[in-house]
């Protein structure tokens, strides 16, 4: 009984979406591609080069540069979550248990890869490091922060605002294994997890009453899907351009750091919706 409770929880459901989503094909975002693409029109070659090298933040490149380029993006992947959510939408009734699962990976799939666009312009490190199909324990906890960040979760809002503080202090090039597995921030990350189950349920339940009509449930669900993604996009934008890691004077030290100590202070691991 008490392992059928974990299997079903909340929390276990969403990270069971979370590392299904982030194994579809496409939503994994090459880093250095990506930037190179994104600050192309925006920024020189050598600016180009230090942020791709470096960080955004190490090249220099100032904010309202950043916030153009992250408009940019957030505007096609939004077109792009809408416009499969509508397609989903068409079969109606008759084709709901086959299309709903693939509409949700899809649309977190399309989460991670705004959020994995928008952490790198706004100098996060590469969140998908390697060729392993399976995400170790900390970019995980990461990656639900920043969707709880979209989701407007205060808790994934300090839990974020932490890590970028323990980052740029010591520069680092990787994400903070243990604060995020063990350390102060785990707390956060597993009710940020469970908050996420729950709402990931709603959702669920309201695209599949949207989507009973045939083509009408295309319409709705794909402007429902505009609705809530691209609200939730900029929310994540704008926590990220206010973090310390943006700012221009920040310089990734040679080789970097390759881990980052726990700030003995505590975190009260509750949940402001």
């Amino acid at each position: 009984m008490a392992m059928s409770k974990t299997i079903d929880s909340p929390e276990s459901r969403f990270t069971a979406v979370l590392v299904g989503a982030a194994r579809l094909p496409g939503v994994r975002i090459d880093r250095d591609a990506y930037l190179r693409k994104a600050l192309g029109r925006y920024c020189s070659e050598d600016e180009i080069r230090r942020a791709i090298e470096e960080s955004p933040a190490a090249a220099g490149i100032s904010l309202e540069v950043l916030d153009k380029a992250a408009n940019d993006s957030i505007g096609y992947e939004t077109a792009k979550a809408s416009a499969l959510s509508a397609a989903a939408g068409i079969p109606g009734l008759l084709l709901l248990p086959a299309t709903m699962p693939a509409d949700v990976a899809q649309y977190f799939g399309h989460m991670l890869r705004i959020v994995q666009k928008l952490a790198y312009l706004y100098s996060w490190p590469d969140l998908f490091a390697g060729d392993a199909d399976d995400l170790d324990d900390a970019t995980k906890g990461m990656l639900t922060l920043f969707i709880g960040v979209m989701f407007g979760t205060q808790s994934a809002n300090t839990a974020v605002g932490k890590i970028a503080g323990m980052m740029s202090k010591q520069a680092a090039r990787k994400l903070p294994q243990k604060a995020l597995t063990q350390g102060v921030v785990y707390p956060l990350v597993k009710k940020v997890a469970g908050y996420l189950g729950v709402q990931m349920t709603k959702q669920t339940f309201a695209k599949t009453v949207s989507k009973a009509i045939p083509v009408v449930g295309a319409v709705v669900s794909g402007g429902l899907t505009l609705a809530t993604y691209l609200p939730m996009a900029k929310r994540l934008k704008k926590h990220l351009a206010s973090l310390e890691l943006t700012k221009p004077t920040l310089r990734a030290e040679s080789g970097g750091a390759t881990d980052v100590t726990d700030v003995p202070e505590p975190v009260t691991a509750e949940l402001v919706d």
